[in-house]
């Protein structure tokens, strides 16, 4: 502790990070804390000489530490560097993300003010190439994202999950960390466990990070299946825990492949994917800021829908069974 200002432990879960990796670390080294600061980076098995630039980080600046995540899922990570650490607040950053100057000092600030055990902010969009761009509008928006206040803004308050997150260390300990055997939302499910006992997950909307999108249509596809379809597990876990707009994809999916499968029998079911469709084009040409670019969102909206919509479902079809290659 120095002075009023708990001291801070920053995990950041890495793999095949190595051309953002420096930025994000560097990001996070140049925030103007008055406490002490440490990061601990834990490298999952990469062939992009992630874990050499890690260790030469570390050996620039006393305050970075490396530990290995032989099991290399993100939540396996987040607990290898949490627990290689001791200080009583734990801040999650990516390796792919960027925090704003003067990130730590405010969320520390808020979850003073609040009394929160876990605060976070917006997911800022910063893509380098027209297609990230497109994406990160397509994030940005209601009709991309649904009512995730982390993704758009709005007023500060509690709610049901944010970006990354700073946590009290004491509070998730308690819970029992990061669930390992959750690939993707593991972030939602904690928050869940935390808000289940008590605890209060606030949004402030001050708070910045800077996010770049995936690159290509295909690993957006992947994102977003996988996204939908450990959603569908937490759910399986945790029925209490499911929100509307996780109920929009599935079932919109599910209208589109019927109306295009059925319309072929019965003309009038084509009016389900017609209207998407029309749904699509005018909410890419209202959130584009160029032709280009609502070109590009009549692609990047279906396949965020629709690739969260049937991992969902493929998760459903599967009841919750994990496939021989899929990792833990």
């Amino acid at each position: 502790m120095t002075g009023s200002w708990p001291d801070v432990a920053v995990a950041m879960p890495v793999r095949e990070e190595a051309e953002d990796l420096e930025v994000a670390v560097r990001a996070v080294l140049a925030q103007d804390y008055e406490g002490r600061l440490e990061v601990c980076i834990a490298v999952a098995p990469s062939l992009d000489g992630t874990l050499a630039l890690a260790s030469h980080l570390a050996t620039q600046d006393d305050r970075v530490l490396v530990v290995e995540n032989p099991d290399g899922g993100t939540p396996a990570g987040l607990n290898r560097a949490i627990r290689a650490s001791t200080a009583p607040i734990v801040v999650r950053v990516d390796g792919h993300s960027r925090l704003e100057q003067g990130y730590i000092a405010r969320a520390v600030e808020t979850l003073k003010r609040t009394g929160a055990v876990n605060v976070g902010g917006i997911q800022e969009p910063r893509g380098r190439t027209l297609f990230e761009v497109s994406v990160g509008r397509a994030m940005a928006s209601r009709f991309g994202a649904g009512d995730s206040r982390f993704h758009y803004g709005g007023a500060e308050g509690a709610v049901d999950t944010v970006y990354l997150g700073v946590f009290q260390r004491d509070a998730i300990e308690a819970v029992g960390l990061f669930d390992e055997t959750l690939v993707r939302n593991q972030d939602y499910e904690l928050n869940w466990r935390l808000r289940a006992v008590g605890g209060t997950v606030w949004f402030d909307p001050e708070l910045r990070v800077g996010y770049r999108p995936r690159g290509s249509l295909h690993a957006l596809i992947r994102q977003f299946f996988e996204y939908g379809r450990w959603k569908c597990e937490v759910v399986r876990r945790h029925p209490r825990s499911l929100r509307w707009r996780q109920v929009v994809p599935p079932l919109t999916s599910v209208a589109l492949a019927a109306g295009l499968a059925g319309g072929f029998f019965w003309r009038p079911l084509l009016v389900l994917p017609i209207t998407y469709v029309a749904l699509v084009m005018v909410m890419a040409v209202a959130v584009g800021r160029s032709i280009g670019e609502s070109v590009r969102l009549v692609v990047v909206y279906p396949a965020i829908h629709m690739s969260w919509g049937f991992g969902f479902l493929s998760r459903i079809v599967t009841n919750g069974s994990r496939e021989p290659n899929e990792p833990l």
